[in-house]
């Protein structure tokens, strides 16, 4: 089940998406896996709120199905499907960072995969960190250009567009997201 604490820790790492500088405002998204009502879904941050302003019940409940369970009355980020299907193809994220940090963000525009030039590479899965293909925000396609760039890692960038990471816990999924 889904409890508070869940919700409180997703409003704890988005403020941090503020302080650290990873995400301004309100843009990037964070999410972290779980169950209500016995059903397999998982907890995402809201669309166009500000994360200062955040309380529990702006917490976004998503089921992994389509057509489950979702809150009827707060709006689940545009970028809720790339969560979704990183959680059904990744059995190991519990917690997933999507940010539009400076540095990514710069980076990603190249369209380019980062070599290893430094062993820290090495966090995200892989000898390199992927740069997924470009597709507009909350797209499918977005989506399947992620999972694709995903495959053997836990982070990558997205073309034009920032970055994302998952782990096993917020913390981890977060200390990613800042390695990258």
């Amino acid at each position: 089940m889904i409890n508070l604490d869940q919700r409180n820790r997703i409003i704890e790492y988005s403020l941090k998406l503020n302080s650290t500088n990873l995400s301004p405002l309100r843009s990037g998204n964070i999410s972290l896996r779980g169950r209500e009502d016995d059903i397999e879904g998982y907890l995402i941050t809201p669309s166009g709120k500000k994360y200062e302003t955040l309380k529990p019940e702006d917490i976004v409940f998503m089921g992994l199905n389509e057509h489950e369970k979702n809150d009827p009355t707060n709006k689940p980020s545009s970028e809720w499907r790339f969560h979704r299907d990183i959680y059904v193809n990744k059995n190991e994220a519990h917690a997933i960072v999507h940010a539009h940090s400076p540095h990514a963000t710069a980076v990603s525009a190249h369209n380019k995969d980062i070599p290893a030039f430094h062993y820290m590479i090495a966090l995200a899965g892989g000898d390199n960190i992927k740069c997924a293909k470009y597709g507009t925000f909350g797209t499918q396609e977005l989506s399947d250009n992620i999972i694709a760039a995903l495959e053997n890692r836990k982070a990558c960038l997205m073309s034009n567009h920032g970055q994302v990471a998952f782990g096993d816990s917020l913390n981890s999924a977060f200390e990613l997201a800042e390695e990258l």
